[in-house]
C-alpha cells in the first residue's frame, strides 16, 4: 500500500494553511489540489516547503471532482494505491488520518468513509437535509452502502476510483461524493464506515462555505434521478450481496 493525503481546495481561505500542516504532521504524503483559488491561499501552503507535500495548481475551477480526478491521475502514474480525501476547509479533524490509512492496510480493497458525529455548531440545515440524500443512497444500494452520502472525508483505492471517474461526466461538483460511493458499491467495493467528529470553523476562525443551496440541491436531485434509473441493472448482485449467507 503507498497512500496519500489529498486536499482539494478552493478560497478556503485560512483554514487551508491549519489543515495543511496538521495533515503533514500525521502523514508524510500531502498533496494539495488548487482549484483555480483566487484568494491567495496556497501561496502560504508554497511557502511551507515540507517533505512530501505537494501542490498541483488548475488553471480552471473543476469543481472538487475535477480536483480529485487530476491528482488521482497523477497518483495513479507515481504508485499510488490509496488517497484519502478530506476537506480543506478545517472540518475535518486530522487525527483520524492515521487511523484510516491503518484499517485501509488490513482492508485494501474497500473503500471507507467518515460518518458525522455533529457537534452544536452544525448548521441544523446541513444536518436535516443530507437525510434526504441518505435515503436515497441507501434505496440505490439496498442499504449495503455509505451511511452519509456527503461526507467528504474517505478513503478511496486509486484504480478503481480512476475507473469510475473517467466512465462518467458527472461527479464532479457537489454531486462527487454521492455518485462516486454509490458506483463504488454498484462495483462491488465493500463500504466501511467510521464514525467520526464534524467541526464547522466560525467565520472568525476563517470558516468558509461554497455550498449553495438551491444550485447544489438541484444537482442532488439530477445525480440521484440518474442513480435510481440505473438501480434494476445492478438489482441482481446488490440483492446477492444484501442477503448473502
Amino acid at each position: 500500500m503507498k497512500a496519500l493525503v489529498l486536499l482539494p481546495s478552493y478560497n478556503s481561505g485560512p483554514q487551508l494553511i491549519r489543515t495543511v500542516i496538521d495533515a503533514c504532521k500525521e502523514w508524510s504524503d500531502v498533496w494539495v489540489v488548487i482549484d483555480a483559488s483566487t484568494d491567495g491561499s496556497d501561496r502560504e501552503v508554497e511557502a511551507l516547503a515540507l517533505d512530501g507535500l505537494q501542490l498541483l495548481r488548475l488553471d480552471k475551477n473543476s469543481g472538487k471532482g475535477g480536483a480529485v480526478l487530476h491528482a488521482l491521475r497523477v497518483a495513479a502514474q507515481e504508485g499510488y494505491t490509496h488517497a484519502l480525501v478530506m476537506d480543506a476547509d478545517g472540518q475535518h479533524p486530522a487525527e483520524m488520518i492515521r487511523p484510516f490509512m491503518e484499517l485501509a492496510r488490513n482492508n485494501p480493497e474497500a473503500f471507507l468513509c467518515g460518518v458525522p458525529v455533529f457537534g452544536p455548531d452544525a448548521p441544523i440545515e446541513r444536518v436535516k437535509g443530507r437525510c434526504v440524500g441518505n435515503f436515497f443512497a441507501t434505496m440505490e444500494t439496498l442499504g449495503i452502502g455509505v451511511e452519509d452520502s456527503l461526507f467528504g472525508f474517505r478513503l478511496y483505492p486509486v484504480q478503481p476510483t480512476l475507473d469510475i471517474l473517467e466512465h462518467t461526466s458527472w461527479a464532479r461538483r457537489f454531486d462527487f461524493d454521492t455518485i462516486l460511493a454509490v458506483r463504488l458499491c454498484w462495483s462491488g467495493r465493500q463500504c466501511l464506515n467510521i464514525p467520526m467528529p464534524v467541526r464547522y470553523p466560525p467565520r472568525t476562525e476563517g470558516g468558509i462555505s461554497h455550498f449553495k443551496y438551491l444550485r447544489d440541491n438541484l444537482l442532488l436531485v439530477a445525480a440521484h434521478t440518474r442513480l435510481l434509473l440505473e438501480v434494476p441493472v445492478h438489482m441482481t448482485k446488490l440483492l446477492r450481496r444484501r442477503y448473502k449467507p
